[in-house]
């Protein structure tokens, strides 16, 4: 069973709790960009970080509207894996509430889902990345080239660049509007995050 190296308390701070929080989140978000261009590569187009119908404060992480079939990415120490098991080592009680709480969120979500008629696939971050595909092909059927998803397919591939959204770029689209060229346009942003209350 791995140790993972975890903030002593939830009120901890400092440069070495925040830099193990954004290492494991960090894993958490490379794993679901892999999927992602897999997903892409087998010729899916879909939505990312798509909100739950109905549940506020809640995202699907890989979403195929039309086809009502909901992805998520569910990081190891974050969601509890019963394969790798979880042990922090400080502050054991706290975290196991914790990811406990996790756990009955994604059931709930999971339920609500399916009560809407989706179909919902978790995939765990250790599993193969092909085996996912498939689950993902199964639950979805296969990839149409024509008029599936209406997002931009570009965007799904890469994370969100915050150089996007700075004042920078948009004085620069401002000026290139002044000009009369078009300004770009972007359609996608990066996804991960199941709950934007709990932080995972």
């Amino acid at each position: 069973m791995p140790t993972y190296n975890v903030p002593a308390h939830p009120g901890s701070s400092g440069a070495g709790v925040s830099r193990r929080m954004s290492t494991l989140r960090r894993r958490d978000n490379e794993r679901e960009l892999s999927l992602r261009r897999a997903l892409h590569a087998a010729g899916y187009r879909f939505r990312v970080t798509h909100p739950v119908p109905g549940i506020r404060r809640r995202t699907i992480d890989i979403a195929f509207t039309r086809r009502r079939v909901a992805v998520f990415l569910d990081g190891c120490f974050w969601h509890g894996c019963p394969q790798h098991g979880t042990d922090p080592r400080s502050n054991s009680a706290w975290w196991a509430e914790k990811i406990a709480s996790n756990r009955a969120r994604d059931r709930d979500t999971d339920r609500h889902l399916i009560a809407l008629g989706w179909s919902v696939v978790r995939v765990w971050e250790h599993e193969d990345l092909a085996e996912a595909v498939e689950r993902v092909r199964v639950a979805a059927g296969p990839p149409r080239s024509v008029g599936d998803e209406p997002a931009s397919a570009a965007a799904v591939l890469q994370e969100d660049s915050p150089s996007r959204h700075s004042p920078s770029s948009k004085s620069s689209s401002a000026s290139s509007n002044r000009s009369g060229a078009s300004a770009p346009k972007s359609s996608a942003s990066d996804g991960g995050l199941h709950d934007a209350s709990s932080g995972v």
